[in-house]
């Protein structure tokens, strides 16, 4: 998946609530679940890593309120 195309947080965790909903379906077989799980554990990976790249810039925060890029730190 293309930068431009990467959900944001707040998708990542709607989906994430719509793939555990098929889970809960009773009509879903045992190979869709597996199917289901993995593709949720893929995007909670993502979404994690997500979070961390988030929660690490804001620790990059400046006195003066600006944000240091990672790739701009020597």
């Amino acid at each position: 998946m293309g930068e431009k195309n990467k959900m944001t947080i707040e998708e990542s965790f709607l989906q994430l609530e719509a793939i555990a909903g098929q889970m809960e379906d009773p009509e879903v077989g045992l190979e869709d679940s597996f199917a289901l799980y993995e593709k949720g554990m893929k995007l909670l990976k993502e979404t994690n890593q997500r979070i961390e790249e988030v929660a690490g810039r804001v620790e990059k925060l400046e006195a003066d309120g600006s944000l240091t890029d990672f790739e701009e730190e020597e």
